[in-house]
């Protein structure tokens, strides 16, 4: 018989505790909120409330979960090396970083570093959208190499947004050029374009490109870029009040396959 184990997890201000198989299975989870141990199968009733004992307070409800949806039993049955609804915001950084934090003394900041500060703040800023129906996967990792910052997902459609460090300096955008300060122009655009193209074709569903920028002094667009939305962090709340486009079940839909990993894959 599997042995069983207790994964704890907090999802969009929940706490909740899952049971998994030894292969990562989950087959029941506690919501300590609802006072509801939640079975997907009757067969392991006993082995679960045992290894739960400990941490039950007070009665709960028993049983299978309350009018499950295709979405919520995808997302179950995912191993957790493919889940990434658990990725922190800069995730692959922060993974980087610890496996090699490079010398004590620079004489200049870690690029790394100011990277991982703006995908933080832009993190924390999508992940306060959650109550108003939205989700948000952060460092979406692609073929080859790349990723996509953050992917939001919610009543006013998708969007994979890509964050930009820009504290203090003055930002100038040219489509596609980018210019922070006096530094020389890059085409970030075409960057954020293109990750927005790809989740497209993984998720067969229009992503909208985002570019956001963290703390700027100012920013100055010579013309209104094609496609492309560009804002600064305190300018993202923005999204949320985009409406009307995907209805609730499509929203869970299609975060149930955007955050397994298998679903990027292939691109």
């Amino acid at each position: 018989m599997n042995r069983l184990r207790v994964i704890p997890a907090r999802r969009h201000g929940q706490e909740r505790l899952y049971v998994c198989l030894a292969d990562g299975r989950n087959i029941a989870w506690y919501d300590r909120e609802a006072a509801r141990v939640n079975l997907l199968s009757d067969d392991r009733r006993s082995d679960v409330l045992d290894i739960l004992g400990p941490f039950l307070t007070g009665p709960v409800t028993i049983g299978p979960p309350p009018v499950p949806t295709p979405a919520e039993l995808a997302r179950l049955s995912l191993h957790p090396d493919d889940d990434l609804a658990p990725n922190r915001p800069g995730e692959s950084l922060l993974v980087a970083l610890d496996r090699d934090p490079g010398p004590a003394r620079r004489l200049r900041p870690d690029p790394r570093r100011r990277a991982l500060t703006a995908e933080l703040v832009t993190g924390e800023a999508l992940d306060a959208l959650d109550g108003a129906g939205w989700h948000t996967l952060h460092s979406v990792p692609l073929p080859g190499g790349d990723r996509i910052h953050h992917l939001l997902i919610g009543p006013g459609g998708l969007y994979a947004v890509h964050a930009l460090y820009a504290r203090r300096s003055r930002v100038r955008v040219a489509d596609p050029l980018v210019a922070l300060g006096r530094h020389e122009p890059r085409p970030v655009l075409r960057r954020v374009r293109a990750d927005a193209d790809r989740a497209s074709y993984a998720l067969t569903a229009e992503v909208r490109p985002v570019l956001a920028l963290v703390a700027p002094s100012g920013v100055t667009v010579t013309a209104a870029p094609r496609d492309v939305r560009v804002l600064t962090d305190a300018e993202l709340p923005e999204l949320a009040r985009q409406g009307g486009v995907l209805k609730p079940a499509d929203v869970e839909g299609l975060h149930a396959m955007a955050r397994d990993r298998t679903t990027w894959d292939l691109l």
